[in-house]
């Protein structure tokens, strides 16, 4: 008798074991679905023509946000923000530009603000959300711009926001997605990829080099310093080579290789 209870106790916890787990893969598989429609809204917008301007309302938010935009830089008070850009901006004016590489889920926007954290944990509207969005930090100079600037993403398990970048650590792969595009709200610009390496959040453990530290290089010697290391801990050679006075972005998003691991994928500016 004591068996069958038993028996019966261990059916019923294996099939409550099964419901729950059943029940976060779909969950999960329900907020990949709405969380690729919420981006693909965005990139619909971005993608049109000319951004929408029905009511002047719309107009106006799109004015004053503009204006706020155009003030981080100086060097850009006097460029217009992009017409694809626009409606954007009217809703969140914390949009400093969009990011893509062909043939990949990396379609998004790139926010900057204050508070370096926000864009971890929030999407475009500001809402709380695990995906967060892709952002750079309030030091970054993306439209001058500075030696240099760091975009940042979550390494998500679906593969969306930076969770694809792992696959650089493949030249093959590599070999298939050699260019970045990256257009400020002011200009569209093209980087080619020229290194790619494993690092750690707290910098090399053998050389102490925090890739994540630098933006800007006012001499050949930080340019160096930099230039070395990168193309030192390159995992393959991609050919592209760079020389002081070029300008780059890099994607920084977590890796499993280590405790506190990153994934770097360093890419040169393009001349047009």
């Amino acid at each position: 008798m004591k068996s069958r209870y038993l028996l019966t106790y261990l059916r019923r916890f294996v099939l409550f074991v099964f419901v729950v787990c059943l029940t976060g893969l779909f969950r999960e598989h329900y907020q990949t679905i709405q969380h690729k429609k919420y981006m693909d809204n965005l990139s619909s917008t971005v993608k049109a023509e000319e951004a929408e301007e029905d009511t002047e309302v719309i107009e106006t938010e799109a004015a004053d946000n503009t204006a706020e935009a155009e003030e981080r830089n100086t060097d850009t008070q006097e460029q217009p923000v992009m017409d694809r850009f626009a409606a954007l901006c009217a809703k969140n004016n914390d949009l400093t530009g969009w990011i893509s590489i062909p043939d990949t889920v990396i379609d998004y926007p790139v926010m900057q603000c204050a508070d370096n954290e926000f864009y971890l944990h929030h999407d475009f509207d500001k809402r709380e959300d695990r995906y967060g969005c892709l952002y750079v930090k309030d030091i970054a100079d993306v439209n001058t711009p500075g030696t240099n600037f760091v975009i940042y993403g979550h390494n998500m398990k679906d593969g969306t926001m930076f969770g694809m970048l792992d696959q650089y650590l493949e030249q093959s792969f590599y070999d298939k997605h050699r260019q970045i595009f990256f257009d400020t709200l002011y200009e569209e610009r093209k980087y080619e990829i020229m290194s790619v390496f494993l690092s750690n959040a707290n910098g090399d453990q053998e050389t102490g080099f925090k890739y994540y530290q630098f933006y800007q290089a006012d001499t050949e010697e930080e340019f160096a310093y930099f230039y070395d290391h990168i193309m030192d801990k390159a995992l393959y050679d991609t050919g592209v080579t760079a020389e002081f006075g070029d300008t780059f972005l890099t994607l920084s998003t977590c890796a499993y290789h280590e405790e506190d691991g990153r994934i770097v994928v360093v890419a040169k500016r393009a001349e047009e």
